[in-house]
């Protein structure tokens, strides 16, 4: 694979495959590039999915016509409005990986739930036995669930509140895109089926969550809502990021920051993952999975949270900012 920063991008009403230069000043519409360079179209350069799909061989079309780019098939990215660098994305599932963020979300919805009582706590007796039972698991296998795809959203893009809903929050992820068909991919061999990485920021409605958790079959209406799962900028493609686990990501409202951690302490590895779902069962070219939220990457953990009109940021290094507006609507 060449190392690369591709996008999904819509200009002059037509929606196209990119790829950031210039400090992602500038967008190279790769069709285009291609095809003023050989005079042939390549319907593999049009779409980031059929890139994907397409294998080494678009990847390579697509690393020439970044290397080469005809002036023609130059944007500036003001120019441009980005979406997510697949919508919708074949499948998503995301997934639990970070510890800490489980233990202080329980912590915090103890204390919530004191104070709901009008009870002070004085000291936290930690958690209960069915928060045991899952930490339990979590240490034994991963967990996840398959999210909405349908949901989808880029960066710059408006999450609409949820019209049931009293309690929004954010969540600081990241994931990978699937590179290629996968399964029972024994764990060392894992990091061969990444295409590369995304930011992702899932979207919770907690009052809903809370209520329906109850009934042990996962997320519901406390995830599934239109616009729900922002993700981007861009792909930044595996062999751009030499090392995964090991980045800084940063939570910011209105510009405040509430929360940072660093990827290294994942307790789950992507490679982990794959190895895991892939059991049986085949993982296609463009499926998603997330890292589920790193510690202090949520306002649950700090009980925080968003209001009407709040503008998100979700930092990655390496991968750039996600960057959403939540707004109620009338």
């Amino acid at each position: 694979m060449k190392p690369l920063r591709l996008v999904t991008f819509e200009h002059e009403g037509r929606r196209r495959a990119g790829a950031f230069i210039n400090d992602d000043t500038r967008v190279v519409d790769l069709a285009a590039a291609h095809e003023q360079r050989h005079g042939i179209y390549a319907p593999e350069l049009a779409d980031i999915l059929a890139l994907i799909e397409g294998g080494d061989d678009a990847l390579d079309k697509a690393a020439e016509a970044v290397k080469s780019v005809p002036e023609a098939a130059l944007l500036p990215r003001s120019a441009v409005k980005l979406r997510a660098p697949i919508q919708p994305p074949p499948q998503m599932r995301d997934c639990s990986c970070f510890e800490l963020h489980l233990r202080q979300c329980y912590a915090a919805a103890r204390e919530m739930r004191a104070k709901a009582k009008g009870v002070e706590l004085l000291a936290d007796t930690g958690p209960s036995e069915a928060e045991q039972r899952i930490l339990d698991l979590f240490s034994k296998q991963p967990i996840y669930y398959k999210a909405n795809r349908f949901s989808v959203i880029g960066t710059g893009e408006t999450v609409i509140w949820p019209a049931y809903s009293r309690m929004m929050d954010f969540e600081l992820e990241y994931g990978v895109y699937i590179k290629k068909a996968a399964k029972d991919v024994p764990v060392e061999k894992a990091r061969d089926y990444i295409f590369g990485y995304t930011i992702y920021n899932d979207f919770s409605a907690r009052d809903a969550q809370a209520a329906e958790m109850i009934g042990q079959l996962g997320p519901a209406k406390g995830k599934d809502f239109d616009t729900g799962n922002a993700m981007g900028p861009c792909i930044v493609t595996a062999d751009e990021m030499p090392n995964p686990y090991d980045l800084t990501m940063i939570a910011r409202v209105n510009g405040e920051e509430w929360g940072r951690g660093n990827s290294g302490t994942m307790h789950w590895k992507f490679e982990d993952l794959i190895a895991f779902i892939s059991r049986s069962e085949t993982l296609y070219p463009g499926e998603f999975l997330g890292s589920g939220t790193i510690g202090n990457g949520c306002g649950l953990e700090a009980q925080r949270f968003l209001k009407p009109g709040d503008e998100v940021e979700l930092e990655v290094e390496g991968i750039g900012v996600l960057r959403n507006r939540i707004v109620k609507e009338a």
